[in-house]
């Protein structure tokens, strides 16, 4: 049984009209509020615009270091709602020193985020978020460390009391669509990335805080050293990192990075150092598909990876651990190493794929030093259908000494493999078999050589390349390597059989090496080889010459028999031609092309005949031999002895000086390297005797024609004996020795005789006896000389004065000398005309150098009946110290005594004898050649 109660229809109405108005109430005051709200949101950034950009311009007054610049601004609730956001437009930021004249940061907009509650009820407004739009982030580090991002200014008592306005206290920072580059000259690390978005949270404004990040890169590019790692590579990362802002310390505690397809997980730390840094850095991938590894590499593997099927597992890791100071030569330590397991990779689908590849490869570097390089391939493995290649490789060290463990055995059809692993551009065939074994420690300076026993095979080979249309074919090497003791003369190294055929033209090798204590070798050559040609196919631009070498030959004997001349012991001859070849050697700055070369063998010597090249802008020819050449190219330490004639239609010595990049202050990294002559560097390997002969020599603006006589290069010296030449007219007789001591100074012995010298013609046409002789100006006649002189050269080839010592004769015969100086000095003293501009001959003028001191014996002139008497002392630096009697006429018996001192350019004379001896400059020849040398006036010293 049930009730039903029915309300009268009135009461219903009214419960309905209650309902109505309870909502229309609520609808108000939710109108109202949201009016209100809204009314805020507008009018509050009307109301606080001015005071918070005023705000935002003290702090960054106060505590930025850098230029600050922005178009203007705005403040809205809806740039990034519901913060209350300061839009600065069109936004850049100055680095800090050095870097003041370059952006830090440039923006179409940047957002700083601001906590309402401090602006409305605090004393100090705070600044708790950064939004970053379509940015360019520029961060430079110099190689002393300097960073361009130092902008926030250290903390201070001024600084404190006056930002009460406003300050940072971040939380997020948000950036998108921005580009970032990072350029540090200190680590040598080079990162650019595009399409760069970033959120980061956490409470920025204590001293340790987590900072929780996420970012997406579109285009990342990583380099080291100039070497790129990463490049155009895609990024996402999810990281948390642990920052002490205290001690500049970040943690890399949760890192998990995605680059293209290949996850990667990143650990570690990174510590600010007073003058270097720390660093921990741990990057893995685990159990990752080895595709996604390829989908890693730089760009030039996309277009291959898209045409290869790649299977497999792969673990990888990479460490970097230590401290990078470089004042004190530390360096951190690097390991890498790599996992492949069941690989598999097959290009375009080929028949036979590489597949059961198996690789086990660790190396360590430590201190990032070559020489202490460890590589360690565990195992390399991988099978080609019924082929196989299966090796094992541990190496320590690098350099003097290298401990070796190696294991290799293959039977590889190269024809298979190539298309297998699709080598682009490229055809090989040829079947590859090696079994080789060795165990041991390589030390040249020790003599030890690793245990080995290897043999190689390689039949039917062909090569050919995009780079030129015909192959290399009829490849055939077969070579053995043998050593059971471990020791330098148990090596026996045998090629029974190499060749190819290429052009249509076959080249033939056999050789043997036994005992490398005292190598007993036998080698036969026969065939010709387009060396230009051979370049092309290699892709080696930049050699135009049609060149190739011709080779019928039979070298047999052994390295003693020839060091100890029992030459019937040998059993060398044949014949090498040579056409357009190109050499360059590590003691001349230019290449030397043999344009033809005819060399024949006949025991110890190697002739030449009609040999004709090129150096620079000479043209050389060569007829002789040379002794001991095939002991000079087997062995260290050996001598190549010569004779031979050496003639050149013009040689220029410019060209025959080297160069080198040197700074002036080796502790300023930021010099940039000068490019500077150094001294001509004579071979200690060398002992040849040469009849030379140049029609003409060029050295500077000086010419020499007709230059001649017997050079002589032994043991890191050069001399000339006998040598005459012709200059301006004049024959000259001189004997030279130069022997140099590094790069940067020679020493040299030079003698000269010379009869005629014509004075004028030497100042009008030699360009270096104008600059230090110019007091012959002026001067008319014929001069003799006969001066020995030694010293030492700088890098410029120039003398170092203090270090002149020698002496001579300079032989006045016939001159006319106007406009001297000392002589108008003199006459203006005496009141007389005649000294002014006399005519003197069959005088000489005997003088001596030492320690930057010319000392001139006494000598007589007579000048319109006046007897004048010099004697004295004149520095190379212009200086002088001179005792003079005027003897009167008729016959000087009475005389007045003068001194001259004072310079060549304002000397003074004054009556009197006593003088103080000029002041000597000893050479040290213990101190380093000086980077720029005075010149300095030498012959006008002597001739004042």
């Amino acid at each position: 049984m049930s009730l039903i109660v029915t309300l009268p229809s009135k009461n219903k109405t009214k419960v309905e009209q209650k309902k109505k108005s309870l909502l229309l109430k609520i609808l108000k005051i939710s109108g109202i509020t949201l009016g209100t709200i809204l009314a805020l949101l507008i009018i509050l950034p009307i109301i606080f615009a001015d005071t918070i950009t005023e705000k935002i311009k003290i702090l960054a007054n106060e505590n930025l270091d850098g230029e600050l610049n922005f178009s203007d601004s705005e403040l809205s609730f809806f740039k990034h709602f519901p913060s209350l956001t300061l839009t600065l437009n069109d936004f850049n930021l100055n680095g800090s020193q050095p870097f003041k004249e370059q952006s830090l940061v440039s923006a179409k907009e940047i957002g700083l985020g601001i906590d309402i509650p401090s602006l409305l009820f605090g004393s100090q407004m705070n600044i708790d978020e950064i939004y970053i739009d379509n940015a360019k982030i520029n961060v430079q580090v110099n190689k002393k460390g300097e960073a361009n991002y130092n902008v926030y200014k250290s903390e201070s008592k001024e600084t404190t009391s006056n930002s009460e306005s406003a300050s940072m206290k971040l939380e997020h920072i948000q950036i998108e669509n921005t580009s970032l580059i990072y350029n540090d000259l200190a680590s040598k690390i080079n990162i650019k990335a595009t399409g760069f978005n970033y959120t980061g949270k956490g409470d920025l404004e204590k001293s340790n805080f987590d900072l929780e990040t996420k970012a997406e890169i579109a285009s990342l590019n990583f380099a080291f050293d100039k070497e790129e790692y990463l490049t155009n590579k895609k990024v996402s990362a999810k990281l948390l990192t642990k920052i002490n802002t205290n001690s500049l310390s970040f943690v890399f505690a949760e890192n998990d990075l995605v680059i293209n397809k290949l996850p990667v997980e990143f650990k570690g730390s990174f510590d600010f150092l007073k003058n270097g840094y720390a660093l921990d850095f741990n990057v893995k991938t685990e159990n990752s598909n080895l595709h996604d590894l390829f989908t890693a590499l730089p760009p030039k593997f996309i277009t291959w990876l898209s045409k290869t099927d790649i299977k497999g597992k792969t673990d990888a890791y990479f460490t970097l651990k230590g401290k990078y100071i470089a004042s004190e030569n530390l360096k951190p330590s690097v390991t890498f190493g790599l996992k492949v397991r069941e690989g598999y990779v097959a290009y375009n689908k080929a028949p036979n794929p590489a597949e059961k590849i198996y690789l086990n490869f660790q190396t360590q570097l430590p201190d990032l030093d070559v020489s202490k390089l460890k590589v360690n391939v565990d195992s390399l493995y991988f099978v080609l259908g019924k082929d196989y290649f299966s090796g094992i490789v541990k190496t320590e060290g690098l350099g003097k000494s290298i401990a070796i463990n190696s294991k290799i055995k293959s039977n590889i059809d190269l024809e298979m493999l190539n298309k297998a692993i699709g080598v682009n551009n490229l055809v090989v065939k040829g079947k590859l078999n090696i079994d080789a074994v060795a165990n041991g420690t390589y030390n040249a300076d020790e003599r030890k050589f690793p245990i080995t026993n290897g043999k190689f095979n390689l039949t039917n080979g062909y090569l050919k390349t995009e780079y030129y249309p015909n192959p290399i074919q009829n490849i055939n090497i077969k070579a053995n390597l043998e050593n059971k003791t471990g020791n330098f003369k148990d090596i026996a190294f045998v090629i029974p059989q190499a060749g190819f055929k290429f052009e249509g033209e076959p080249f033939d090798v056999k050789a043997s090496f036994k005992n490398f204590d005292d190598i007993l070798y036998d080698v036969k050559a026969k065939g010709t080889l387009n060396v230009a040609k051979v370049y092309k196919v290699f892709s080696q631009k930049g050699l135009e010459l049609d060149g190739f070498i011709k080779a019928d030959l039979s070298l047999a004997g052994r390295q003693s028999d020839a060091t100890n001349k029992n030459f019937s012991k040998l059993k060398n001859s044949g014949s090498l031609e040579l056409k357009n070849i190109v050499t360059r050697s590590e003691y001349l700055p230019k290449p030397f092309t043999i344009k033809n070369g005819l060399f024949t063998f006949n025991q110890d010597q190697m002739k030449f005949q009609n040999f004709n090249g090129v150096y620079g802008s000479a043209n050389v020819t060569m007829n002789g031999y040379v002794e001991n050449a095939i002991n000079f190219v087997l062995a260290k330490n050996q001598i190549l002895r010569g004779n031979f004639s050496f003639s050149s239609d013009e040689l220029n010595i410019n060209e025959l000086i080297p160069t080198e990049e040197i700074k002036v202050n080796p502790a300023d990294d930021d010099e940039k390297p000068k490019t500077v002559s150094t001294v001509i560097e004579i071979p200690t390997n060398l002992d040849l005797n040469m009849r030379f002969n140049a029609s003409k020599v060029l050295y500077d603006d000086l010419v020499v024609k007709n230059l001649s006589g017997n050079v002589k290069i032994n043991k890191g010296t050069l001399s000339l004996q006998n040598g005459t030449l012709n200059i301006i007219d004049a024959v000259a007789k001189m004997d030279a020795f130069y022997k140099n001591e590094g790069t940067q100074k020679a020493k040299f012995d030079y003698k000269i005789v010379a009869d005629d010298f014509d004075i004028k013609r030497a100042y009008n046409e030699i360009k270096m006896f104008k600059e230090i002789a110019s007091s012959a100006e002026s001067a008319e006649g014929i001069v003799g000389l006969d001066y020995k002189i030694s010293g030492v050269l700088d890098h410029n080839m120039q003398p170092i004065m203090p270090s002149l010592n020698g002496g001579g004769t300079l032989s006045v015969k016939k001159v006319k000398m106007k406009g001297f100086k000392l002589l108008n000095a003199v006459s203006q003293q005496t009141e007389n005309e005649a000294i002014k501009n006399p005519d003197v001959s069959k005088v000489d003028i005997k003088t001596t150098i030492k320690n930057n001191i010319i000392n001139i014996e006494r000598f007589k002139i007579k000048v319109a009946g006046f007897r004048l008497r010099f004697e004295g002392q004149t520095s190379l630096d212009g200086n002088l110290n001179l005792k003079m009697r005027l003897g009167l006429p008729p016959f000087g018996i009475l005389g007045i005594p003068m001194k001259v001192t004072g310079t060549q350019e304002n000397p003074k004379v004054r009556l009197g004898r006593k003088t103080e001896d000029l002041k000597e400059t000893e050479y040290d020849e213990n101190a380093p050649a000086p980077v720029e040398v005075k010149a300095v006036n030498a012959v006008n010293a002597v001739m004042e």
